[in-house]
């Protein structure tokens, strides 16, 4: 096993690279073409990881749709769907959450230390809750992940996870979908926070791929030598 699962981020944004609007409603910025590629990409992966404002936000389920896809990992002796992994630093999780309450699939919560005790109160025994030090230390949450047999792990948001996984050059692979639109509105999250990257104008990004899909276009980066050309 290595020392950490293989990490592929994936996002949309719009043309001037927002996540989401400032509404309260969540803002589509995909396509039912690259949803079910989406699928696709999460029936390959181990685990699929959010942040505790993901949940909040978005309230996503975190599950394979495909009921095709879903029989396949069954018959290949897999969950039905990837583990399901939720990064939370103050513990400010709503066990009501989907996904705490769809899907039979394993749940795993990494949590600062100083928020362990309010999510064993909130949550019970509806997920394992795992010390992840004071702040989250991901490169730990990836090695305890390789230690569970987590060997591809999908990272589907939000800005601050985005921002921890490639800040600290902790991602192989980005994929990123463009929709054909602009939000214009500084009060919404972008795609990634302030934060010093590795990658820069002296340092640029692999591109492997760029497809159109319906009316977005996938940029496919590789970020590290583990990611195919």
């Amino acid at each position: 096993m290595t020392e950490r699962p293989y990490v592929l981020l994936s996002c949309a944004t719009s043309l001037d690279g927002y996540i989401d609007d400032a509404t309260g409603q969540r803002l589509l910025l995909s396509n039912d073409a690259d949803l079910d590629r989406i699928d696709e990409v999460r029936a390959g992966c181990d685990a699929i990881l959010v942040g505790a404002g993901t949940v909040r936000r978005d309230d996503p389920r975190l599950l394979v749709r495909s009921a095709a896809r879903r029989a396949e990992r069954v018959a290949r002796g897999l969950a039905a769907s990837p583990t399901r992994v939720t990064v939370t630093g103050c513990g400010d999780l709503d066990p009501g959450a989907r996904v705490f309450t769809t899907g039979a699939t394993a749940r795993l919560i990494y949590c600062a230390t100083s928020g362990v005790e309010k999510v064993r109160e909130r949550l019970g025994d509806i997920a394992t809750v795992v010390h992840s030090g004071e702040p989250v230390d991901l490169a730990a949450v990836l090695a305890d992940l390789a230690a569970r047999g987590i060997g591809r792990l999908l990272v589907e948001g939000g800005a601050s996870m985005h921002t921890q996984f490639l800040a600290s050059g902790l991602a192989d692979e980005l994929h990123l979908v463009v929709a054909p639109f602009f939000v214009g509105d500084g009060r919404a999250p972008r795609f990634v926070r302030d934060g010093s990257f590795p990658w820069h104008a002296g340092h640029r990004a692999q591109i492997v791929e760029v497809r159109q899909i319906g009316d977005v276009a996938l940029v496919r980066y590789a970020l590290s030598d583990r990611c195919p050309g």
